[in-house]
């Protein structure tokens, strides 16, 4: 084996699961929001590797923060805790409504730990009929079969039923679709993203979220709020539910919480975390001291006002620019989301082209992401500078002049 050869996009066929497809550039280094391939071309970054790369790329901080843990001390089993683990519990709390916080490592394991708790705790407070989950349509929790099930995309359950069963799919801010399913006997929880992601960028109404919160108490069911995309800062609050004011019962945060490196937490309120007792779950890397260490770096920092308040800025400049672009070409018919989660709806005419979009502005040197086919999601860096959006903006109208001509 050398590890000298060049590395090239045609190995990935020779040596990778063919279950991504990747472009052909590959990414080597970066800095700030920007990025630069084997060939050394700049990108501008409005992508953030999916909302996970809160503070860009190769962040000083971040890097501090690795180095300094990783001269302590890199893993140890969970038969022991870690300072990392229990100052960044410590810090969540103090910053949210949790009470407990259970560690892991991706957003999946959150919510799988998340749907876990919500059964046990429908079991041990009602018995085992209390063990319905009620989802919705277009929304996106996990790869696992449990999460994948809960998700409202049959796309991903193709090929790998039978699906764990209990679970129901409502209509995304419809209470009245959650009304006809939902059950005081059979529903232990009812789980929705204030912002679906992979579902196009959709926002909650705020009544529809405090709708559910109504129905949940009356119902004895737990209320969980899946932030793995939408929270960490990513709407201009640390998490949206506090951008809604409707608290939920379990929450559960991944993607930005490392700003890039592997962990995700799952914060719930004492009273429930008590049915999650001695062996009834686990992960191995859960409170790894590494991404522990390199978590707590980004959540203080993203949780300064300063901070905060400059992603409603960014977020206003970003949403007027590509708003522009899509009504100079005819391209959008609105530009939604909140802080710098935004979703840009293509018109009819550009229905199914989501990929043509992505591809002509990496040829311009901008990274962009999508939604399905019919809607360009943009995800940068919490701290983007002002120089970067106004030339991801160019970058981005030149692919769309390229593009409609």
């Amino acid at each position: 084996m050398n590890n000298r050869e060049p590395v090239t996009r045609e190995l990935f066929n020779d040596v990778m699961v063919p279950n991504y497809a990747p472009g052909a550039m590959i990414p080597v280094r970066g800095e700030g929001s920007r990025v630069w391939d084997q060939d050394d071309r700049e990108y501008v970054d409005f992508a953030g590797g999916i909302a996970v790369n809160s503070l860009g790329h190769a962040h000083p901080g971040l890097i501090g923060a690795l180095h300094e843990q990783a001269e302590k001390l890199w893993h140890v089993s969970n038969v022991l805790t870690n300072e990392p683990a229990l100052r960044l519990a410590r810090t969540l709390c103090e910053l949210t409504f949790a009470e407990r916080v259970f560690f892991a490592n991706s957003g999946a394991e959150a919510n799988e730990a998340a749907f876990k708790l919500a059964r046990r705790y429908g079991w041990q407070h009602q018995g085992a009929e209390k063990h319905e989950i009620i989802s919705f349509t277009n929304s996106f929790h996990g790869r696992t079969l449990f999460t994948v099930a809960v998700g409202g995309q049959a796309k991903y359950l193709e090929g790998f039923e039978p699906a764990p069963g209990g679970i129901h799919h409502a209509t995304f801010n419809d209470l009245d679709s959650v009304k006809a399913l939902i059950s005081k006997e059979k529903t232990c929880a009812v789980v929705v993203e204030p912002i679906q992601g992979e579902g196009g960028v959709m926002p909650a109404e705020a009544e529809f979220l405090q709708g559910l919160r109504d129905l949940c108490d009356e119902h004895n069911a737990l209320l969980i709020f899946d932030e793995v995309q939408c929270g960490a800062g990513r709407t201009g609050h640390l998490y949206a539910y506090q951008h809604y004011g409707v608290t939920p019962d379990i929450l559960t945060s991944a993607k930005g919480l490392g700003g890039g490196f592997p962990v995700a937490a799952m914060l719930t309120t004492e009273k429930v975390a008590e049915s999650f007792g001695v062996g009834t779950h686990g992960s191995t890397y859960g409170g790894n001291p590494l991404a522990c260490a390199v978590a707590q770096k980004v959540i203080d920092t993203i949780s300064q006002p300063e901070i905060l308040k400059g992603i409603k800025a960014r977020s206003d400049k970003l949403r007027k620019g590509m708003m522009a672009i899509g009504e100079k070409y005819d391209v959008f018919t609105e530009v939604r989301g909140e802080g710098l989660l935004l979703g840009c709806v293509l018109t009819e005419k550009w229905q199914g082209r989501g990929k043509d979009f992505l591809n002509a502005a990496q040829a311009e040197g901008l990274m962009i992401l999508i939604a399905g086919a019919n809607v360009i999601r943009l995800a940068p860096s919490l701290i983007i500078p002002d120089q970067d959006i106004e030339e991801g903006l160019e970058r981005f109208e030149k692919a769309v002049a390229t593009l409609t001509k």
